[in-house]
């Protein structure tokens, strides 16, 4: 093959020649170069990283603020009072009467006023089925209970199924009347206190307590100290102070419907058949009895407030910005104690 030079005339071909016009390849970078391009590569490779965490971090806070307001939403759209036609409301009060349980004063005392304010109301019927639980909740909801009863001139009603023991039969006396299955379990009109003592096993076992304490009674109730009998006297008289508290409540709520025996107010408990006889309840009746012949109106309207997802969400969303706020409260040196 032959091949026409600048001047135009054939000469001989050239080996090696690029005869397709390519460019001649570029030179090799000097030493050290590559590596800073490396390196800038991988700094903006970082950098893009820490961009898309960044977005991720606040899509998913907009996720959280927003189950946060439809919580809030949830809350209003419950609380709000609507008119309806003629019913009969109920409130459950089920399982143990304690604070942060769905039978806590905030739950039921919130149901019960829904309930009343709601004009197409015609009786509130307390649904009970619990072995008891705290004292204090139990008067919260009890108090409420002649507040709402005053405020609204509506009848209520204590329904029981399987149990109305302690605290929840401190609830059922201050409803206007009290309808039992005849082998509901009712009463147990008492207070206890318990817990355990390891101090024998402990001496036993070579097993010193090292307790140190400012105040001569501060470890009371300790379970690894062994209990004066003095801190017992002390103890039994709150619980006494308690029962008698529970007692007016029962005597207040039930009147003279009440055979007040010592036996009453002793912390035994009967069947529904026989807290009738006793004055403990009214009649023997269900739900649906009491809403069809004592209220006459048969429709029935559930107010029970039961904590929903949304709820749970929210308050773990709110745990989570303490838990946060003290994180960055110790890395600014700063500290509650």
């Amino acid at each position: 093959m032959t091949s026409f030079d600048s001047s135009g005339e054939r000469g001989a071909d050239r080996p090696g020649q690029d005869l397709w016009g390519q460019q001649p390849r570029p030179a090799p970078a000097p030493d050290g170069r590559w590596e800073r391009e490396l390196l800038e590569r991988l700094a903006f490779a970082s950098l893009n990283e820490q961009k898309a965490a960044r977005r991720w971090r606040i899509f998913w806070r907009l996720v959280w603020l927003s189950l946060v307001v439809g919580a809030f939403w949830l809350m209003g759209r419950e609380s709000a009072v609507t008119a309806s036609s003629p019913h009969t409301a109920v409130v459950e009060i089920k399982g143990e009467i304690a604070s942060g349980a769905d039978a806590s004063a905030e739950f039921v005392n919130a149901a019960m006023r829904s309930a009343l304010e709601d004009s197409g109301s015609r009786a509130l019927v307390l649904l009970i089925n619990s072995p008891g639980g705290s004292p204090v909740q139990a008067g919260l909801i009890t108090d409420e209970i002649v507040r709402l009863k005053a405020l609204h001139q509506k009848p209520i009603y204590a329904v029981v199924e399987e149990s109305c023991a302690s605290a929840a039969y401190y609830i059922a006396s201050a409803a206007d009347e009290i309808y039992v299955d005849k082998a509901s379990l009712v009463g147990s009109i008492g207070v206890l206190m318990d817990g355990f003592g390891f101090t024998g096993a402990m001496e036993k076992l070579g097993i010193e307590r090292r307790l140190l304490t400012a105040g001569d009674n501060k470890g009371l109730l300790d379970p690894f100290s062994p209990l004066t009998e003095a801190q017992r006297t002390h103890a039994q008289a709150m619980l006494d102070n308690i029962h008698q508290q529970f007692i007016a409540v029962v005597q207040r709520g039930r009147g003279n419907r009440l055979q007040a025996t010592p036996e009453i107010f002793s912390g035994l408990f009967w069947t529904g058949e026989q807290a009738v006889s006793l004055g403990l309840a009214d009649k023997l009746g269900s739900l649906d009895m009491v809403a069809r012949d004592i209220v006459q109106a048969e429709d029935i309207i559930d107010y029970t407030r039961h904590e929903n997802v949304a709820e749970r969400l929210a308050k773990r969303f709110g745990a989570a910005l303490g838990e946060s706020a003290v994180r960055t409260s110790q890395s600014l040196g700063w500290s509650l104690k």
